[in-house]
């Protein structure tokens, strides 16, 4: 949800913000499309990856590092969760394959990400934009670098 809203939320009196988050993300989800997906070994989620029409993404207007390159209509991938217990497996990369595939059904041009791109290798818990090596491998291109360590990068994924 952190990249949905922008600004503080009105909060219903005596709601904490995680259960009033909680309770947007639910909505969201009950209300289609999917804001994300899910990964699963077996029957345990292992990853989470969001993504949806940029225009979903209320805090992306107002990033230095993530505001439009241009005004071309794009779906964004946001970030990724994988648990430490299933972190260099794959599942990213599975996740961030599944996502393409995803935007392709639905009829998704032109797919947009902001991920990390540093030379040395940091801590895990810093990626969840994804390494713009696992972007690279799936054909992404950078179209803008706002920041030394984070690039725009695109994705043609059809018409």
């Amino acid at each position: 949800m952190y990249y949905r809203e922008s600004g503080r939320q009105s909060l219903p009196p005596g709601v904490k913000p995680p259960e009033a988050r909680k309770a947007r993300m639910k909505a969201l989800a009950s209300a289609g499309p999917p804001p994300g997906l899910i990964a699963y070994h077996g029957r345990t989620p292992v990853g989470w990856v969001t993504l949806g029409p940029r225009s979903d993404f209320a805090k992306l207007q107002r990033s230095p590092v993530m505001k439009p390159v241009d005004d071309q209509p794009v779906w964004s991938i946001v970030c990724f969760v994988v648990p430490s217990a299933w972190r260099h497996q794959g599942v990213a990369s599975t996740l961030l394959q599944g996502a393409i595939a995803y935007a392709r059904k639905r009829g998704v041009a032109l797919l947009e990400a902001y991920p990390v791109d540093k030379r040395k290798r940091g801590a895990d818990d810093w990626l969840w934009h994804g390494a713009k090596s696992m972007y690279d491998k799936a054909g992404f291109v950078e179209v803008a670098r706002r920041r030394p360590e984070r690039p725009v990068v695109r994705l043609l994924v059809g018409r």
